[in-house]
């Protein structure tokens, strides 16, 4: 198992897409705890990104130095960037 934000993101869209699998649903319970712990993470990441912005440290880990724009940004848009926002543009 990897422990970047991606592959949190890809875990829970994976547990999205057992809870609707029609044939073999994932126990509600068990997508329940996958979704406690998560929150955990994130409300941890959000402490990684708040020290991030005050110390000027760039990354974490789990929060990587530079995050990609999204596929469909427009060019120009903030993005996150060592703690700062940054048009993109040098």
């Amino acid at each position: 198992m990897k422990n970047g934000i991606v592959d949190l993101r890809n875990h829970l869209f994976a547990t999205l897409e057992d809870l609707r699998d029609k044939d073999n649903p994932m126990d509600l319970d068990r997508a329940k705890a996958i979704a406690n712990v998560a929150q955990v993470v994130v409300n941890s990441a959000k402490v990684e990104n708040e020290f991030m912005k005050i110390s000027g440290h760039g990354g974490s880990g789990f929060i990587p130095e530079a995050l990609p724009a999204p596929e469909g940004d427009k060019p120009g848009q903030p993005r996150l960037v060592r703690g700062t926002a940054h048009s993109g543009s040098k």
